[in-house]
């Protein structure tokens, strides 16, 4: 892998425990360093965050929290410090416009005559009666990278609809671990007696839709009914603890884990399944071999997951997702089939390094 020669700023509203080996990785390709801002998340957000990252330089912020919801806005205090401070070659930034303080980042970097990189989810199409002048304000928004960044090719089709040239837009295929070292787990095939196991690894919040799963197991005939273990702490953790002791005593909820245990449950599981919105736990469960179940959602789904490893299903759709598991559930050998291409995906396509590579060609193209 090639080397950026200059110095590179990151900015990020947080900075989750689980991005630590990215922006390391990324950060061993900066020649002139690379040097990451961010602040802390709302207490009920249960984000784990990090102090300290071992290949770039972390600075500490303060993140005031303004309003909720779809009204949500973020300002960072002294990040106009930071950037004077480290004055760096070029900037990436979260493409959100509604983190107040990166259009001033923006302004300072351009005044000093040095290219910004957006880094978002992409751009889907706004409704309403302000719709006009919100896609305005979008497309002026956009139009200031040199450079953008996104995780799907839906976003990169999203942004390139908002007149965005094609050679600015990069996909980097959401990533949180390395190309697999290690063979792909063994997985003996459940006996008669036994139950596959499926998993789910996430915030438990309600958008994540884990209720839906819970309900689809319950619809599932006995025979093919799975153990669940549901990983993850969140607001929505003691609804859903109810609601499963009420329809589905077979599910167990782990809270939060990390490291050799969490990949342990990874190596146990039979199927991953996502019911809601997000996407980095698949890519994790892939380098374990797993077969997925997710719904569709922001467009990273769809790029991790086809036929050949799994199932893409509608959103919010418990009767398509019960369909769904029965249809993996009765064929253990298929799962098996699927998980070795998810394994292949992984070990050859979107990994780390791949992330980490696009970042370096969008650093390169934003300052030709």
């Amino acid at each position: 892998m090639s080397s950026f020669p200059g110095k590179v700023g990151l900015i990020q509203r947080v900075l989750p425990n689980y991005r630590a080996p990215f922006f390391n990785a990324l950060g061993r390709v900066c020649d002139g360093g690379l040097f990451v801002y961010a602040g802390r998340p709302q207490t009920d957000e249960f984000i784990k965050t990090i102090d300290y990252l071992d290949d770039a330089k972390l600075t500490l912020g303060t993140n005031l929290h303004i309003l909720s919801g779809q009204l949500y806005l973020c300002v960072q205090t002294g990040l106009s410090s930071w950037l004077s401070e480290v004055k760096p070659d070029v900037l990436i930034v979260e493409a959100n416009p509604r983190y107040l303080s990166t259009r001033a980042a923006i302004r300072k970097m351009h005044q000093k005559q040095c290219p910004v990189i957006g880094w978002g989810l992409g751009a889907p199409p706004i409704s309403g009666a302000l719709a006009p002048l919100r896609n305005f304000s979008r497309k002026q928004f956009i139009h200031q990278f040199e450079a953008m960044v996104t995780y799907s090719q839906r976003g990169a089709e999203e942004y390139a609809a908002l007149g965005l040239p094609s050679e600015k837009i990069f996909v980097a295929v959401n990533a949180v671990t390395p190309a697999p070292t290690e063979p792909i787990p063994s997985r003996p095939d459940p006996d008669q007696t036994e139950s596959a196991q499926i998993l789910f690894v996430g915030r438990l919040q309600a958008r994540k839709n884990i209720d839906n799963l819970i309900r689809a197991c319950a619809n599932l005939p006995e025979g093919l009914q799975p153990n669940m273990v549901i990983v993850g702490e969140g607001p929505a953790r003691a609804g859903l603890e109810d609601l499963a002791g009420q329809i589905y005593p077979k599910t167990t909820f782990t809270g939060a884990l990390y490291g050799e245990s969490l990949a342990e449950k990874f190596k146990m599981a039979d199927l991953f399944v996502l019911p809601g919105t997000g996407g980095l736990a698949i890519q994790q469960a892939m380098r374990y071999g797993l077969p997925i179940i997710a719904a569709q959602a922001d467009g990273t789904q769809e790029d991790l997951v086809s036929p050949a490893n799994g199932w893409i299903i509608p959103p919010d759709d418990i009767p398509a997702l019960e369909a769904t598991l029965a249809e993996a559930l009765a064929d253990i050998q298929n799962l098996r089939i699927k998980g070795t291409e998810s394994y292949r995906i992984v070990a050859e396509e979107i990994n780390l390094e791949q992330m980490v590579a696009t970042f370096l060609e969008a650093l390169h193209r934003s300052v030709q």
